[in-house]
């Protein structure tokens, strides 16, 4: 199909603070509207890389939203941080808005993606995390569009 990219790239971050500013750096190269879904199991650093992210728009004490869905930060653009971990299922998300939220100006990154995948837009950035911090971390990014392809590639 004409205008649609899809490029993996595969980044290896020894320390903690590797994946952090692996984030910051994303956060710095994406334009309003974008959304960041991020895949890995307990530990693997979702909630750093997301630190990261958020730091770079300017936001302080960046957590985990684990128990409220959904942080909103005031940011330039908007940062609106949301983890999917506690939820049933789907239905869950779309019940507090998540299509409203959707449609804002804003750098939109959702924890525990793997949870909600049928909710995911098409024109994404996927982001798999293997490792747990004691060993090396492998972020594997999956750009889902021109866009996305773009920051991936000059990464």
């Amino acid at each position: 199909m004409k205008g649609i990219a899809f490029v993996e790239r595969q980044i290896l971050c020894p320390r903690e603070a590797d994946t952090a500013r692996v984030g910051g750096l994303l956060a710095k190269g994406l334009a309003a509207p974008a959304f960041i879904a991020l895949f890995g199991g307990l530990g693997t650093g979702k909630t750093v890389f997301s630190r990261g992210f958020g730091e770079a728009m300017g936001a302080t004490e960046v957590v985990s939203p684990s128990f409220t869905i959904v942080r909103e930060y005031d940011t330039k653009p908007r940062l609106l941080h949301f983890d999917a971990y506690r939820l049933s299922g789907a239905d869950e998300l779309m019940a507090i808005g998540f299509d409203e939220y959707l449609r804002q100006r804003a750098l939109i990154v959702l924890e525990w993606a793997e949870r909600v995948q049928e909710l995911l837009p098409p024109q994404r950035l996927d982001i798999h995390i293997e490792g747990n911090g004691q060993e090396e971390r492998r972020l594997r990014l999956v750009a889902h569009g021109t866009r996305y392809a773009r920051v991936v590639t000059t990464l």
